[in-house]
């Protein structure tokens, strides 16, 4: 049974246990992923970026450029960073660039 709130509760907080109680953070964290993805990157990235999946706690891009992959690659560690750094929390440990 889920803790009954008072009535001073915000909406942030009243959100957070609705996630919560209802186990929705892995799916919150694919959609909040791909925002950061967007925001992050910046349009450049963006128009080569096909598609943005996480599964568990990595991160698969699908590129259409084949050279834009290849500079990416060197700086996995840093998009990690910058994702995870965005997010408030550790949720991508791995990225592939396909």
């Amino acid at each position: 049974m889920a803790k009954r709130l008072n009535n001073e509760s915000s909406i942030g907080d009243v959100l957070k246990q609705i996630i919560q109680v209802n186990k929705l953070q892995s799916g919150m964290d694919v959609i909040d992923v791909k925002e950061a993805w967007q925001n992050l990157m910046g349009n450049g990235v963006n128009s080569y970026t096909r598609n943005v999946v996480l599964k568990g706690s990595t991160l698969y891009v699908e590129l259409t450029s084949s050279v834009l992959r290849e500079e990416l690659s060197h700086g996995k560690s840093k998009i990690i960073k910058m994702i995870n750094e965005d997010l408030g929390r550790e949720v991508v440990k791995d990225v592939v660039l396909r």
